[in-house]
């Protein structure tokens, strides 16, 4: 389960690293808090900050279910697409919203299948117990 911790690591230090990106974006263009809006580079890099918070409520949960239930080197190799699939995400929201698509849908279809595994293996577990 060491690679599934160290990829827990990874996906919550890089959404840290937004926020970073997001209280920078509010000094440089002096968007005072609470605001939330005021310029459009502050509000995409707000925005794909606040879906990469919104996903990793999937993603962890899937990732540790999944490592318990079947098998923490796969769930770690998925990690790693969920997190290069928010770094795509987060840099084409940047520079081109329109074509943020293709990172979403790589992060999110790592999520899908880490839950849908994790899922199986519980009940696969559950059904073994019960025999």
């Amino acid at each position: 389960m060491e690679w599934v911790a160290m990829i827990t690591a990874v996906a919550v230090l890089q959404c840290a690293l937004f926020s970073v990106v997001v209280g920078r974006a509010r000094v440089k263009y002096q968007i005072r808090a609470p605001a939330v809006q005021g310029h459009e580079m502050f509000e995409r890099c707000q925005r794909a900050h606040g879906n990469t918070v919104e996903q990793l409520v999937l993603f962890l949960p899937g990732l540790w279910l999944f490592g318990w239930y079947l098998e923490p080197r796969a769930a770690a190799a998925l990690g790693l697409l969920f997190v290069v699939g928010r770094q795509l995400y987060f840099n084409a929201y940047l520079d081109q919203p329109r074509q943020r698509g293709r990172g979403f849908l790589l992060g999110f279809l790592a999520s899908i299948a880490l839950l849908l595994g994790g899922l199986g293996g519980a009940l696969a577990q559950l059904i073994l117990n019960y025999r």
